[in-house]
């Protein structure tokens, strides 16, 4: 029998020299095992040795080339194995062993196939999906892009209680959103894998890497409280007539401080006979359907009423919860003293299902200088208390999430409820709608006057925004207007002190007392530009003369344009065309020679 050289034995690469092959009967024998560090160890086993004479060759391919490798040669005991370091993590490799017996040789029917592990991920970023932060989250994952493959991503978690897994292939340059979690929970222990696939032979391999990178936690938003509403109840008069009105912004009261508690809330068994005034908050109606007002739960007519307060307030409180009043400041005021105590009764609904939350935030505001933070739990849907100070107060009410170990988190902010109590103890709710078909009707180069349509009917004032936009364009050699450079508010319709050749921007919102509704949609408009003055004319020689003007103090334009008049023999007409032009200049006077 014949022996191939020794410079191709020992593991030295085989050249491709070889015309013919021996066909193996039992090739499927042959050992291959993928090591940790990306090796290929293929081992003969007894059963490959037809001839201990015989030349044993491994051919690998999978990469852009192929390799060969000779096993060492033996007679009784099996040749150690070829180690083949493989370049690519995730790829796979087909192994085939070839016998050499003399100068005859033939390739084998069969083949074995192995993969590579792909290398794992090094870190994840999740951040908030932010058009769907209740339900979406974007994966940001990276890895070593180099001589790594891989076709999909294995992302497991545990959601609340329950584990999940999923194979994603979606990932753009890293990168993938989820926008099926569930609003309020809490997801732990996320991880990925890189994950390789890889069909021979009509069988699959798969290939998972493993998890170098520190699992995350992620909480998605829960979805704020529906249908938030708010009532005052003037509990000295004896009709229980919820009072309403309008009043000037002077009848603020100077902010004095006041304590807050943690927790309080009511349960009504059922809303009081008597009228009562309810205006409904302003939160994004991104769905409608998401937003309708839910049927009560089964609950809610087994609930029996408590006996009436010492206020004589009606009311049913859920066990562990106490109705409590936000204090009086240190001395209230004499016009405070036969109005107050003023019944405040703020309501909602819970959040759209499914979110998951572990009860509620109330936070109330008045004057800027007091705030109030309380606490209840999941099943309150309504919160009493007592207000015994004047003022412009706001609410709001979020959801909060704080099952499991990620971080506590609330709802969206939304739309805050605001009202105005006077001292007298009447109260004037929100305004919500904002002006419609605002138009402007430019009256003169100084003034202009706003007009609007408005369906409600209960403010008693506007509020005139202006701002130049020429101004954020100033140049040196024009002399602008400096009123109108920032936000100048209004209480007038009519719009003065204006710059001919100006633009300017108009935002208007309704008025009742202190309070002021959403901004209407903005509106601009231009002043037409004024003459010059003391046009005169000098004749400077037969074909020469010279123009000289003033122009007004104040005034926005780019240039001079100088027109003539003159008779036209080609069309036999007279008529007037422009001859020159000249940029704009800072001197309130300028000339200009002009050879006709």
């Amino acid at each position: 029998m014949g022996h191939l050289p020794a410079s191709t034995r020992c593991g030295r690469r085989l050249l491709p020299l070889l015309g013919l092959f021996v066909l193996l009967k039992n090739a499927t024998t042959l050992h291959v095992t993928v090591q940790d560090d990306n090796s290929i160890a293929v081992s003969l086993e007894a059963s490959d040795v037809t001839s201990p004479s015989s030349v044993y060759v491994v051919k690998i391919t999978g990469e852009s080339k192929s390799y060969f490798f000779e096993f060492e040669q033996f007679n009784s005991t099996l040749p150690p194995p070829v180690i083949f370091k493989a370049s690519y993590h995730g790829l796979y490799y087909i192994i085939t062993l070839v016998v050499v017996n003399g100068h005859a040789v033939t390739k084998p029917s069969r083949s074995i196939t192995v993969l590579t592990k792909p290398l794992p991920v090094t870190s994840v970023s999740i951040y908030d999906y932010k058009p769907s932060p209740e339900t979406g989250v974007l994966f940001e994952i990276h890895y070593p892009e180099k001589y790594n493959v891989f076709t999909r991503v294995n992302i497991s978690y545990w959601e609340g209680k329950d584990f999940r897994t999923m194979l994603y292939k979606d990932f753009f340059k890293g990168k993938t959103v989820f926008n099926h979690w569930l609003p309020g929970i809490c997801y732990s222990n996320i991880t990925f894998q890189l994950v390789s696939e890889a069909t021979f032979n009509k069988s699959t391999l798969v290939e998972y890497s493993g998890v170098s990178h520190e699992p995350k936690q992620h909480r998605t938003a829960p979805y704020p409280p529906r249908n938030i509403s708010v009532r005052i109840i003037n509990l000295n008069k004896n009709n229980w007539e919820e009072e309403s009105g309008s009043f000037p912004e002077d009848s603020f009261l100077r902010p004095q401080d006041t304590t807050g508690r943690d927790k309080l809330l009511g349960f009504t068994d059922e809303t009081p006979d008597t009228p009562s005034g309810n205006f409904s908050s302003g939160w994004p109606d991104v769905n409608s359907s998401d937003y309708e007002t839910t049927p009560q739960p089964y609950w809610w007519d087994s609930v029996s009423a408590t006996p009436e307060g010492e206020d004589g307030f009606a009311r049913v409180l859920p066990l562990g919860y106490e109705n409590v009043t936000l204090s009086e400041t240190e001395k209230p005021t004499s016009g405070s003293s036969s109005s107050f105590p003023m019944q405040m009764i703020l309501s909602w609904l819970p959040p759209k299902p499914p979110t998951a939350f572990d009860g509620f935030h109330i936070h109330i505001e008045r004057e800027e200088n007091f705030t109030e933070h309380l606490t209840v739990a999941e099943e309150a849907q309504e919160f009493v208390t007592e207000l015994k100070e004047p003022g412009k107060y706001k609410l709001s009410v979020t959801t909060f999430s704080s099952s499991g170990s990620c971080e506590t988190r609330k709802s969206q902010s939304a739309k805050s409820l605001s009202f105005y109590i006077s001292p007298s103890g009447e109260w004037i709710e929100e305004l919500t709608e904002k002006p419609q078909h605002v138009s402007v009707h430019v009256l003169s180069s100084t003034t202009a006057l706003m007009s609007w349509t408005s369906s409600q009917e209960n403010y008693n004032g506007t509020i005139v925004s202006v701002v130049s936009l020429t101004c954020q364009k100033q140049k040196e050699s024009q002399r602008l207007e400096k009123q109108y450079c920032s936000q100048v508010n209004s209480s007038k319709s009519v719009i003065e002190n204006l710059v001919p050749g100006a633009q300017y921007q108009v935002v208007m919102y309704l008025r009742k007392g202190p309070l002021i509704g959403p901004p209407s949609d903005p509106v601009t408009f231009a002043i037409v530009p004024t003459g010059i003055k003391d046009l005169m004319l000098y004749p400077l020689g037969p074909t020469a003369v010279v123009l000289s003007w003033t122009r007004p103090y104040l005034g926005v334009f780019r240039k001079y344009v100088v027109e003539m008049f003159y008779f036209n023999p080609a069309t036999m007409t007279s008529e007037w065309t422009t001859y020159y032009e000249i940029a704009a200049t800072a001197s309130l006077t300028a000339s200009v020679v002009i050879f006709p």
